[in-house]
């Protein structure tokens, strides 16, 4: 985290969103910019907040968030993921590729050391997600986007050492000052990482690809003749 002691330059006063230039976003009551850094208080606390440069952060918008009404529950998982995603401001690939590593998309699954569902909640953790049946994929999903969120801002939006918390706790990621050296979750790490870009490569690919057509199709019609009209 970045400090600085000089005069504060600006005070806003908002309820945004800090739209960052690698994607994510980051929600905060009110801003202050300190020299070359934006402090983003996270609550209404003075002792809830991050610095991050300046010139990292692509815009702001304001939260337009609105609570979805508990008896519309999505109807197939891509929407309750979409949903969750939109919900806490995540990328829907990023969700998807931590379920993929966690559960195989089993909303059943139950890990040796006991966590459940699709993202492999704790019991403990569950419970204070606020998660009433981790088997449940909405609730489950919910919670587990939810503390991969916690996670991310906690470490300033450092994905590798979130992912590492979502996998060995966030007490490991401090004891070792990053990815623990457990095989299991250098693995993991490596895993999520590697779908989330191969998911983030075949978009751009795809992208590509419409692109291409329609700057020829374009060119044609700049660059073609027109006959007169007779």
């Amino acid at each position: 985290m970045l400090l600085a002691i000089v005069t504060f330059a600006s005070t806003i006063f908002a309820a945004d969103f800090a739209v960052l230039r690698n994607g994510f976003s980051i929600r905060h009551e009110r801003r202050e910019v300190v020299g070359t850094v934006t402090r983003l208080y996270l609550s209404s606390r003075e002792a809830g907040y991050v610095d991050v440069p300046t010139n990292e952060i692509d815009r702001f918008e304001k939260d337009m968030t609105v609570p979805p009404l508990k008896a519309a529950q999505p109807d197939s998982l891509p929407d309750v993921i979409n949903t969750a995603s939109g919900r806490y401001h995540l990328d829907p690939d990023l969700v998807n590729s931590v379920i993929h590593a966690e559960s195989g998309f089993n909303p059943k699954a139950v890990s040796r050391k006991g966590a459940q569902g699709l993202m492999q909640l704790m019991p403990p953790t569950a419970s204070r997600l606020g998660v009433a049946d981790a088997f449940d994929p909405a609730g489950n999903v919910d919670g587990g986007t939810r503390y991969l969120r916690e996670l991310l801002e906690r470490y300033n939006f450092d994905l590798v050492k979130a992912l590492a918390a979502y996998n060995a706790g966030p007490q490991r990621v401090a004891q070792y000052h990053g990815v623990p050296p457990f095989a299991e979750t250098q693995a993991y790490v490596a895993k999520v990482v590697r779908e989330f870009n191969r998911k983030k490569m075949a978009e751009k690919a795809a992208a590509r690809k419409k692109t291409v057509p329609s700057q020829v199709k374009q060119a044609k019609l700049t660059s073609g003749s027109v006959e007169p009209s007779r």
